[in-house]
């Protein structure tokens, strides 16, 4: 493997290293699946990093994967963890017995290196694109991948995370892991909801936080104590009462899974949250536009990358919105996500401490508050614990995970309107 290899072409990279099984494409959509199909061709299994590919070429390319018993992850798949490679945003993670199966990138990296985190680790993670559980695609990869993993003798549980599928499509998916023969667990982001053991061999968790105890647990792992997970009573009145009565969430996220599960989150504590997220209704945002009360912004919508890297890669992006949002007098409470791993920024929560200092300097006296999460272990290229400390430092309040950093936010709103 040579560091300086540049091939310009499939068949040139293919000549160069013959033995490679797997192709990794990442060129603009209206060519992505043509290159797809010559990989398929030639037998190798495909991820698509490319998006802008059209839903009739998905399903195509899929048809023709699993004809040939092939993967094909994508189109707009940013992350896979295979034979303990990380391939494009992926966290390190040690190898173990967990499987995981997902159609949402930052939702498999809040899994993943939670398993770590935890002390389980993972046999494969294969990404699917986020249109996989759709009605017109099916769960095509998301089936072969659970097939898949039920013959790895490694993989002891199986996690399926997705955003919400069409309903056909997850009564499939849950038939699929009940034949598996494995133990398994599933959450929608979003979901209405479903009990946990709701089904015999399936268990159904409430965030991808709960997704990654209830896999360790089924694992063998005692349950977690987190620390802080949960803050008490008089943390959050004395940290309320840095707000004003008027006090307005801005929830500014890098990650779309990370940021639509906060979303959930923040919407089944009571509150109207205003979001580019939103498929349709009027909390819906469509355009770069101001917008009163609670706002939640997805920073790698099309809407802000257009001609500018994603804000994983750049977060400097989020800063130059946080400066903005500030200057609404009502703006107070911060909810920020972190991501770590290969394909992210060297050191995102140094620029986002950056950041709030600016913006607290900005603020004009005002009472801000800061809640973060930090998606990534100590054995990514950032350091889980070093960024962690940076933000810290900073004076953000930073949670073990996405979904107990939601929860405080809802829990400081909810001080501030009662």
């Amino acid at each position: 493997r040579s560091s300086d290899l540049a091939p310009p072409s499939l068949s040139h990279a293919l000549r160069e290293v013959p033995a490679a099984n797997l192709v990794l494409i990442s060129v603009p959509g209206e060519h992505a699946a043509r290159e797809a199909r010559r990989a398929l061709a030639l037998g190798r299994h495909v991820m698509i990093f490319s998006d802008n590919v059209s839903i009739d070429d998905e399903v195509a390319l899929k048809r023709e994967a699993a004809a040939r018993g092939l993967l094909l992850m994508g189109p707009d798949c940013g992350t896979a963890i295979l034979n303990g490679m990380p391939l494009a945003f992926a966290n390190v993670v040690r190898r173990g017995p967990i499987g995981v199966v997902g159609a949402s990138g930052t939702g498999i990296q809040e899994v993943t290196s939670l398993v770590h985190r935890l002390g389980s680790g993972v046999s494969q993670a294969i990404g699917t694109g986020g249109r996989d559980l759709s009605a017109a695609v099916g769960g095509a990869m998301t089936l072969l991948g659970i097939a898949a993993l039920s013959q790895d003798p490694s993989t002891e549980v199986l996690v399926v995370v997705s955003k919400p599928p069409a309903p056909a499509v997850a009564e499939q998916v849950i038939g699929a892991l009940e034949r598996s023969g494995k133990k398994a667990v599933v959450h929608f982001v979003g979901d209405a909801g479903r009990e946990v053991d709701e089904r015999r061999g399936v268990a159904f968790a409430d965030s991808l936080a709960g997704a990654a105890e209830l896999a360790c647990r089924l694992a063998g792992l005692p349950k977690p104590e987190w620390a802080g997970a949960e803050f008490q009573g008089a943390v959050v009145e004395n940290l309320a009462r840095r707000l004003g009565p008027r006090a307005r969430l801005r929830g500014l996220f890098c990650g779309g899974t990370t940021g639509h599960e906060a979303l959930v989150l923040l919407g089944r504590a009571g509150f109207e949250v205003h979001s580019n997220l939103h498929k349709q209704g009027a909390l819906k945002i469509a355009g770069d536009v101001p917008v009163a009360g609670h706002v939640l912004l997805d920073l790698g919508d099309d809407l802000f990358t257009r001609g500018r890297p994603h804000p994983m890669i750049e977060p400097g992006l989020r800063n130059e919105r946080l400066l903005r949002e500030c200057a609404d007098p009502e703006a107070e409470l911060f909810l920020f996500d972190c991501v770590l791993g290969y394909g992210s920024h060297a050191d995102p929560a140094g620029l986002l401490a950056e950041g709030w200092a600016a913006a607290t300097a900005a603020a004009g006296g005002r009472g801000l508050v800061a809640v973060a999460s930090v998606t990534g272990t100590d054995e990514d290229p950032q350091r889980y614990g070093e960024q962690r400390h940076r933000l810290e430092a900073a004076g953000i309040i930073v949670m073990p995970d996405n979904r107990t950093a939601a929860r405080l936010a809802a829990q400081l709103l909810d001080e501030v309107r009662r």
